[in-house]
């Protein structure tokens, strides 16, 4: 499974991996599609070849044959290593900039089939059903979740941002409905799609 790297610290899980996905849809370009390219992009984001060596998993004069051209196909791990590596860091002022919008102004639209617990005046659920809901977060809830996920906040931490969100904006409409509610949790998760 794929995670997101901040220094040496990897966030890893279902959420994680959604915010990666929607940073990835905002890329104004693609990134380098060649070999030769993309470690070229890697050496001057790492700053040596021994770095990206590290990173990917080679030698330092594997990683110099690749940057030159003399080796053009790496072994198939290889090559999705250093893809998975050139996109964790691939315009980063553009990732940047959408999810300052989103925790100023836009918010985040969550997409998910899971399945649902919670606690009320008449007791506790786990809601045997899995749900299928489309909720638009407010940018307070965007703003904890990239925040959460920038100091290296695990999968249930960032879980628990997004079911609070869920129970003021879909459970509780904003304080209409279901006001005895005082915990929502989410147990399942089948899928999850974030959009900013």
């Amino acid at each position: 499974m794929p995670s997101w790297t901040k220094g040496s610290r990897a966030v890893a899980g279902e959420i994680g991996d959604a915010i990666e996905r929607a940073d990835r849809e905002s890329f104004t370009q693609e990134p380098p599609r060649t070999l030769k390219g993309r470690i070229g992009f890697l050496i001057r984001q790492l700053g040596s070849a021994k770095a990206v060596a590290v990173e990917i998993g080679v030698t330092a004069d594997s990683v110099n044959r690749y940057r030159r051209g003399a080796r053009k196909n790496p072994p198939p791990d290889i090559a999705a290593k250093v893809d998975e590596a050139v996109r964790q860091r691939w315009q980063p002022r553009v990732r940047k900039r959408r999810r300052r919008q989103a925790a100023t102004a836009t918010g985040v639209t969550v997409e998910t089939r899971a399945r649902f617990g919670y606690t009320a005046p008449v007791g506790t659920t786990d809601d045997g059903r899995f749900r299928r809901l489309t909720v638009h977060l407010p940018p307070a809830y965007a703003q904890r979740l990239f925040a959460a996920r920038d100091q290296g906040a695990g999968d249930q931490e960032m879980r628990a941002i997004i079911a609070e969100g869920f129970k003021d904006i879909y459970f509780q409409d904003g304080g209409v409905r279901a006001r005895g509610l005082s915990d929502v949790e989410i147990n399942d998760i089948d899928y999850l799609d974030l959009d900013y």
